[in-house]
């Protein structure tokens, strides 16, 4: 997928730059969640083989997926639709929210943080683990808890291209390498 991300580089940065010019508060929040909703539409299998119509055109595209928002995109985010299509670039969106809200959590000195734990944490737990991880980080982390039973216990924390497996699974995993090895 770096051929993916490589296209999707300068439409993200474009489009991050006009909507952090609009100074408008929350105009960040608001180009990334109608790009988001923009890349689950595309990624959609009975749209993306409507929008692969060779017959349709490019404003009949570009119609269509504003159609299917929930309100009306931004005028800096209608024109990047449109240079996307023009380009026939639409599969890139993914990529491009992704690395749009990358550059937005740079900005704003945070990082997604993905939690992992065999058991579901109560808000308390939450909140302990989540204040240790960004003292370590430095960064302000936005969590997502997932419960995956095959943990077994303890807890799995991705925030960016870093992970902290504290598991069971993952012990027992180490314990049965040390064990096996020649």
């Amino acid at each position: 997928m770096a051929e993916l991300s490589t296209i999707a580089r300068p439409y993200a940065e474009a489009l991050f730059l006009a909507a952090q010019g609009q100074g408008e508060a929350g105009a960040l929040d608001t180009y990334l969640a109608q790009l988001q909703e923009l890349a689950a539409i595309v990624k959609h299998p009975q749209v993306a083989a409507l929008i692969g119509d060779p017959k349709l055109t490019p404003q009949q595209i570009f119609d269509l997926l504003v159609g299917l928002l929930p309100q009306r995109p931004p005028g800096a985010l209608q024109n990047f639709l449109r240079v996307v299509i023009e380009n026939d670039r639409l599969a890139i969106l993914p990529e491009v929210a992704a690395q749009f809200r990358r550059r937005k959590n740079a900005a704003e000195g945070a990082a997604d943080c993905i939690i992992e734990t065999a058991f579901p944490l109560d808000e308390l737990q939450l909140a302990e683990l989540v204040a240790g991880l960004s003292r370590k980080f430095g960064l302000k982390l936005k969590p997502a808890v997932r419960v995956d039973p095959e943990l077994i216990g303890g807890v799995r924390v991705t925030v960016d291209d870093h992970v902290l497996d504290g598991t069971v699974k993952a012990r027992l995993a180490e314990m049965y390498a040390a064990l096996t090895a020649p």
